[in-house]
């Protein structure tokens, strides 16, 4: 009923090290529905987990030495990133995402994908030097920890194994990647940003300044019992759907038991729980059905609607009207988490910012 990115390795990095020191599990789930944290700057932990070990091989590249080939693509404090090696990780990016895009949207995007990967490179590098020179470490318990929040962070039935062999990482080449994520996260921790927390002032501010965000939208539960169409219907198989449909709901207008009669008839899913569709907003079902949900009365057995899924007779249980949430003691919690997220960001930045202005880096053509 309801309609049916690749990220920087360094982000991610950055991300799940934060994560595993920074944040707490229901914080970053809490914060990754809100209205007011889907543009954080700061990625969140389950969308950068395939992406650290998709690009892995940036890792080798940035503390390898200076390997021979017949080009370099990209050189930083004398750490080369060869064309080869280039070639073999534009490779590796280009099988991940070939299935998931159309071929002339795949082309129209290669100059941004070439020039993600150099800027990996340089990155990672960077950071890479900088936690080395300022001999940063990361003892056992973190990186088992960092590693754990990994697991937990997985998908339903998914284990940290199939992952790293589905993308051909190695065991000891995952526990590096998170070694080094703790690394550059005390690295970013260490700056007087990364660590100041919002005011009360910094959070009325933002809530002020923000109030769009902050609407609860309105909202429909519902109820329903699909009798589905099929490719190939006739007009006359349809005919009889709708009556079908029509039928079942006389008998609930009748008093019928609206759960016993989807458990019994209805094409959907659904079915399982009643034909209970919980709640949701405008946007979230095909147009049909969501203007008969939104308009009908609570409680109401609608009249049988037509979708491209079939008919279906629906009930709405709950009807919420867009409301403004206030900024109460659980609000600024979670404002206060989303701009502790920024300043860290910032404090990211900022540190990049430094290491590349007094670092040698060379692309050639640039």
């Amino acid at each position: 009923m309801r309609k049916l990115k690749k990220i920087s390795i360094i982000a991610c990095i950055i991300s799940l090290s934060i994560v595993q020191v920074g944040f707490n599990q229901s914080e970053e789930n809490h914060l990754g529905v809100k209205p007011w944290a889907q543009k954080s700057s700061t990625l969140p932990l389950l969308a950068a987990i395939e992406e650290i070990y998709s690009l892995v091989s940036i890792a080798t590249a940035a503390t390898a030495p200076p390997a021979s080939s017949s080009g370099v693509m990209a050189e930083v404090n004398g750490v080369k990133f060869t064309k080869s090696q280039f070639n073999a990780e534009l490779k590796r990016k280009l099988a991940i995402i070939k299935d998931q895009m159309p071929a002339d949207r795949l082309k129209k995007i290669m100059p941004e994908i070439k020039k993600q990967i150099l800027d990996d490179f340089i990155i990672r590098t960077l950071l890479s030097q900088e936690v080395k020179r300022l001999k940063i470490t990361a003892t056992e318990q973190e990186i088992t920890q960092a590693v754990e929040r990994v697991k937990s962070g997985l998908p339903p039935g998914a284990t940290l194994e199939d992952l790293l062999k589905k993308n051909d990482i190695t065991n000891d080449t995952f526990r590096e990647e998170v070694t080094l994520g703790v690394r550059i996260n005390k690295l970013v921790l260490s700056q007087p940003l990364a660590m100041a927390k919002p005011t009360d002032k910094e959070i009325t501010n933002y809530y002020q300044q923000n109030k769009e965000k902050f609407k609860a939208p309105e909202t429909v539960h519902a109820r329903h019992i699909l009798i589905a169409k099929k490719p190939g219907d006739d007009e006359k198989a349809k005919a009889d759907k709708r009556t079908k449909a029509e039928m079942l709901r006389k008998q609930l207008l009748e008093g019928g038991d609206f759960v016993d009669l989807a458990a019994k008839n209805s094409d959907d899913p659904s079915k399982s729980s009643g034909g209970d569709l919980g709640s949701f907003s405008r946007g979230q079902m095909v147009k049909p059905f969501e203007e008969a949900a939104f308009s009908q009365k609570v409680n109401a057995i609608g009249q049988v609607v037509e979708t491209d899924f079939g008919y279906h007779v629906i009930q709405v249980l709950a009807h919420n009207e867009a409301k403004v949430i206030t900024l109460d003691k659980k609000i600024k919690e979670e404002i206060a988490s989303f701009l502790q997220q920024q300043k860290r960001q910032e404090a990211f930045n900022e540190t990049l910012k430094k290491l590349r202005a007094k670092a040698t880096i060379i692309v050639p053509g640039q």
